[in-house]
């Protein structure tokens, strides 16, 4: 079983870089709300952590994707392209218990 997520100074410093590189990757208002969470997943065949970061655009879209990794070893690399950003967006209704 894993143990509880700390909310430690590592962890908050990974979670604001991530946040950042959100915001660059898809030209978004430094103002704009992203929120990043490294998540447990107890269903099989889903990664055991994965941190899911979501983010909404000035229309108030909210979009959202998965890294399959814990919060701390996200990297740049691990964001979608840019031009990949329509693809992250949830359509209005939608109910999704994934993130």
């Amino acid at each position: 079983m894993l143990a509880p997520f700390t909310k430690s100074p590592e962890r908050l410093q990974a979670a604001e870089r991530v946040k950042q590189w959100t915001r660059a990757r898809f030209g978004l208002p430094q103002d704009a709300a992203v929120s990043v969470s490294q998540i447990a997943c107890v269903i099989p065949g889903c990664p055991p952590v994965e941190t899911a970061i979501m983010f909404w655009d000035a229309e108030q879209t909210r979009h959202h994707f998965k890294v399959f990794k814990p919060l701390q070893e996200v990297v740049e690399e691990d964001l979608p392209p840019g031009w990949y950003r329509g693809a992250l967006a949830v359509p209005e209704g939608f109910e999704c218990d994934c993130c």
